[in-house]
């Protein structure tokens, strides 16, 4: 197996994690995220939260491995673009971070409810309301606006280098829009965040990143266009 070959199986399961583990993590995290969080490690949900902590984890080292095994491929036409890329790749890494670390900040809020008295409960609860809202930002600009930009931005990458099949990379120009646009209505109180119209937009970027990973692990890169962008990035190198 040549390296190239290796690498785009490596990039398509990176792709299969990623969406497996975000799913599980959404899941798990509904004891926090409920009317009812104050009561999560009461009821005995507290593992189950921090697995849901612990796929985020898994979510965040495979979004970034994506970008970092792509991107070697994607900057032979336009490096700006490819680095472009790379950073709101990074950015929606960090975002989801950032609700991680409000997920854990929920569990501990709930652990401290049943020890302490009322008036230290009705300090507790609007703590909890905050790191609610804090996830459910991160989760609209992380997996949403940052994920429409990137998707777009790779996918027309893609399109140009011919390394996948242009319908393919076509697909992907056009959910890269439909999630970015399903955050963008979300933040201005237009759809909610689990409304069926809001999944209804979400869902085909996840049947693009599924197909391309799927298309990486069983065909690889397009050999000849990935040749072609080689050797004129090497002979412009050798002009200059």
């Amino acid at each position: 197996m040549t390296r190239d070959r290796r690498n785009a199986r490596i990039l398509g399961i990176f792709y299969i994690l990623a969406a497996v583990t975000s799913i599980i993590a959404v899941v798990l995290y509904g004891p926090v995220l409920s009317e009812q969080w104050q009561l999560a490690v009461a009821n005995g949900s507290e593992t189950e939260v921090l697995i849901g902590v612990c796929n985020d984890l898994f979510l965040i080292a495979t979004a970034v491995g994506t970008a970092v095994m792509l991107f070697p491929y994607v900057r032979h036409w336009n490096e700006h673009l490819a680095l472009g890329y790379l950073c709101f790749r990074f950015m929606e890494a960090v975002f989801i971070a950032i609700g991680l670390v409000s997920i854990l900040g929920l569990l501990q809020l709930s652990s401290y409810y049943d020890t302490t008295g009322l008036a230290s409960k009705t300090n507790i609860e609007p703590i909890g309301l905050l790191m609610q809202s804090i996830y459910r930002w991160t989760a609209m600009l992380g997996p949403n606006i940052m994920l429409g930009i990137n998707t777009g931005l790779y996918s027309y990458l893609l399109y140009r280098t011919g390394l996948v099949p242009k319908p393919l990379a076509i697909f992907g120009m056009i959910t890269a829009v439909m999630v970015l646009a399903a955050g963008v209505l979300q933040m201005f109180g237009l759809i909610g965040p689990y409304s069926a119209v809001k999944g209804l937009m979400a869902l085909p970027v996840g049947v693009y990143e599924m197909s391309l990973a799927a298309w990486f692990i069983v065909k690889g890169f397009h050999g000849e266009n990935l040749a072609k962008w080689r050797a004129k990035t090497a002979s412009t190198s050798l002009v200059k």
